[in-house]
């Protein structure tokens, strides 16, 4: 998942002052779809480059038009940064880095829908870890419940490659809240833009020695770089204009459609037909997705209606 089209944090959900007309919510949802479409049809066009160039030389490529996006609009200014301003962005590049190639070795071995949903247990333990209540109990436990249906572990299983998107899961974790701490000392887009630049500088070994074995050209090079423009430019852009329309809580909430779209993507570009238990497994993470996230931002509107009491997640940067 790139980062630039994942939020910043949970969001809490009815956090916007003003409620959304029914055309505007419309036009937000629509533009949400297209957003997570986007990103997940990237990723599975992605996918046809790895006989060539494999996972890592994808990922390389889209770190290039991550960064040749947010850093003209951000210019994030490095000689200023302060080590206390430094540190976030570095752990958050790290982290981006490798969530990105979790993601792709994932897909490359146990199929887009299947990784996507995976990863999606990031977000997830995220807003499980803002409270203790039963409620959240649960919720981790049906989420546990979807991640077996979803996988069925057996013989024939691919343990390695779960175990690869899972660790992609924490690693969005930690991108989710090392991009808050980021985002609180650098203004604007500047942290994303930094952090695109320390990712990239992970890639930049795999992308030269590519280059020199004459590996990004003809189709593979297009695969990628369509890649880095449907999961990276659009779902950006889009994401900017659905959040003029709908609250920053519901915008985190709809998030949880994107592991429907990856399935679909998966169909539609790569042929990877779904057994009905991946199905059900999804539909309950998703679930347990969107039931913890607007628990989250109910706890988090009422601890910002209390005086003293500090919010426990963002609403966004």
């Amino acid at each position: 998942m790139e980062a630039s089209s994942a939020v910043s944090a949970v969001p809490a959900p009815g956090s916007t002052g003003a409620a959304a007309t029914r055309p505007s919510l419309l036009r937000g949802v629509l533009t949400m779809t297209g957003s997570g479409f986007s990103n997940q049809l990237g990723a599975g066009i992605g996918a046809h480059a790895f006989p060539v160039i494999g996972p890592a030389g994808v990922v390389a490529v889209r770190q290039l038009v991550a960064a040749a996006v947010l850093l003209p609009a951000a210019r994030p200014p490095f000689h200023r940064f302060t080590w206390r301003q430094w540190w976030p962005v570095l752990l958050l590049g790290a982290a981006t880095a490798l969530m990105n190639i979790c993601l792709y070795v994932a897909i490359e071995r146990i199929g887009l829908g299947l990784a996507v949903t995976l990863e999606f247990l990031g977000p997830l333990a995220v807003a499980l870890l803002a409270s203790r209540t039963w409620r959240d109990l649960l919720c981790g436990i049906s989420a546990g419940l979807g991640v077996f249906v979803l996988v069925m572990p057996g013989p024939a299983s691919d343990l390695a490659g779960i175990a690869i998107a899972m660790t992609g899961a924490a690693c969005w974790a930690a991108y989710i809240l090392l991009n808050r701490v980021a985002g609180q000392r650098l203004p604007g887009l500047q942290a994303p833009a930094a952090a695109a630049i320390v990712s990239l500088v992970f890639y930049l070994p795999v992308a030269v020695y590519l280059l020199m074995h004459g590996a990004f050209a003809g189709p593979a090079l297009l695969y990628a770089a369509a890649a880095g423009l449907l999961c990276s430019v659009i779902p950006y852009a889009a994401d900017l204009i659905a959040l003029r329309h709908v609250p920053a809580g519901f915008f985190g909430v709809f998030m949880s459609i994107n592991p429907i779209l990856a399935a679909v993507s998966g169909i539609l570009v790569l042929g990877q037909i779904l057994d009905l238990h991946e199905w059900l497994g999804i539909a309950l993470i998703v679930a347990t997705n969107t039931v913890a996230i607007w628990l989250a931002g109910r706890r988090t509107k009422g601890a910002a209606a209390l005086p003293g009491r500090p919010r426990l997640i963002d609403s966004g940067s």
